[in-house]
């Protein structure tokens, strides 16, 4: 799986840490495994005919000869892994592998003399490094639009020839996640989490109930969160807005850091958050919401293929408002629940969100909302209804994404209902301890099926397996790296 790493201007240093022991000497028997040059000495196996520095120099020259403006960041890295269940491949394989994508990402395509210049590096069995500058020999600009698309394009034919574990098509649908020095920043400043994955969340809540565009700013700026809106030129209207956490600074403390919508997850825009809007509804209480989330479970078993998308998109809100009112006991396992589905609400390749279920979960979301006082006094009976009839609405979204072929959503909601099962065994024993039983709960939600969508045909992914509640015996850590995991 190819994962692009951060451009910039340091080839030496990017040289010195590919060719080095690594942060924790993970790093074993670095070595060139192929490059623009195929007689070029490695720096480790040959130092006497060529050092770190030198193969710097020589990366670096197309760059250095630019007559035109050469680009701010001339350091293109990538990074290629396979699957920990895979065969180690072979430094020949590794170095056709390098080729093909260093063809596939328009650096230098086959026969292409004056491309630009490149190397792979291995340090790891299961991986290699690209690093090439962004300038060609022949002094004109590598265009290199849709470089990743096209490596991953390039990586399924490698599975097929190879037999190699076939990982999830590149849908677009992943959340953003925070990048290295984002995580660096927040442990430096004693926080939990990134900036970015705080303001995920409460932006994904404020979008979950919002009912228009005031509204939702509105609810933003009462988060708590720093909100910078965008007006149309001609208009004066909003098109746009951009969020910062109070106290996350940049430029030695100077100015806010901004996140648009768009760059914190591409479901987060203005323009696909208005596609979620719905009126206001009236408030119901907490028992009336557990009754919508199974009608709409229902249709969705029977949803086609773009109603369908609508229908999860609004599950996913429901879960996000599930995890903010829920009781202390149980919020940090349905938060969970709620991150590991994110990325089964966005349905690949789809923009429409009109669904039949659609209303249903708004309406029980806006339930929630007014009434989380009902759900505590409630007690653990009222919580329980409301997770098993989320865990209801999850298998109908299972069902449905496998219908579809959706391989990475399928995985996301498969691990989101074990979430979810986990709290409803939690909230069962709390149930029993707090009221005496006089019918027998049903505490395995029915299955449901979906007919596969006809332009796609039966699905191929293996159908999820049923994991039986059972008491967390502490904390649960939350979601793994998710669907969308790099290798």
């Amino acid at each position: 799986m190819p994962k692009k790493g951060e451009q910039g201007a340091d080839t030496a240093g990017l040289l010195a840490y590919l060719f080095g022991p690594g942060d924790r000497d993970e790093h074993t028997d670095p070595h060139i495994v192929a490059a623009w040059d195929p007689a070029l000495p490695c720096p480790a196996r040959t130092p006497d005919r060529m050092t770190l520095s030198g193969l710097a120099l020589l990366l670096d020259a197309p760059a250095d000869a630019l007559r035109g403006p050469k680009p701010a960041e001339h350091v293109w890295h990538v990074s290629i892994r396979n699957a920990p269940t895979d065969r180690t491949l072979t430094d020949t394989e590794w170095a056709t592998v390098a080729a093909e994508m260093i063809h596939a990402a328009g650096i230098a395509p086959h026969g292409d003399e004056h491309g630009c210049r490149w190397v792979a590096v291995r340090h790891a069995p299961d991986h290699i490094h690209l690093v090439a500058t962004l300038a060609r020999q022949d002094g004109r600009h590598p265009r290199i639009r849709g470089d990743i698309p096209n490596m991953h394009t390039a990586a399924r034919g490698f599975e097929t020839a190879w037999g190699l574990e076939p990982m999830s098509p590149l849908d677009e649908t992943a959340r953003r996640a925070p990048a290295t020095g984002e995580k660096e920043k927040a442990t430096r400043r004693g926080l939990s989490e990134p900036a970015r994955a705080s303001l995920q969340r409460t932006v994904r809540q404020a979008a979950a109930l919002a009912t228009d565009d005031t509204d939702f700013l509105t609810r933003l700026r009462d988060a708590g969160l720093r909100v910078r809106e965008h007006h149309n030129a001609t208009t004066g209207a909003v098109d746009g807005y951009a969020v910062a956490l109070p106290g996350d600074r940049a430029d030695h403390g100077s100015r806010p850091v901004w996140f648009s919508g768009r760059t914190l997850a591409y479901d987060l825009s203005l323009p696909r958050i208005r596609e979620r809007y719905e009126p206001a509804l009236t408030p119901a209480d907490i028992t009336r919401a557990h009754h919508r989330i199974r009608e709409a479970a229902a249709l969705l078993a029977r949803a086609g293929r773009t109603q369908g998308a609508g229908d999860v998109a609004a599950l996913g809100d429901l879960l996000t408002v599930a995890a903010a009112v829920s009781p202390a006991t149980v919020r940090a396992h349905v938060r969970a629940a709620a991150a590991a589905f994110e990325q089964a609400s966005r349905a690949p390749g789809t923009r429409t969100l009109d669904g039949t279920a659609r209303t249903h979960f708004k309406g029980a979301a806006r339930a929630l909302e007014h009434a989380p006082r009902t759900a505590r006094g409630g007690g653990a009976p009222a919580v329980l209804n409301l997770l098993l009839a989320l865990v209801e609405a999850i298998e109908a979204a299972t069902a449905w994404h496998r219908a579809q072929n959706h391989r990475a959503q399928t995985t996301a909601v498969a691990q989101a209902a074990v979430l979810l099962r986990e709290v409803a065994a939690l909230t069962t024993t709390s149930a029993r301890t707090t009221t005496p039983r006089t019918t027998t709960p049903r505490t395995s939600p029915r299955t449901v099926g979906v007919t596969p969508a006809p332009e796609h045909g039966p699905a191929t992914s293996p159908p999820v397996t049923r994991v039986p509640p059972r008491p967390p015996t502490g904390p649960h850590p939350g979601p793994g790296p998710g669907p969308g995991r790099s290798r």
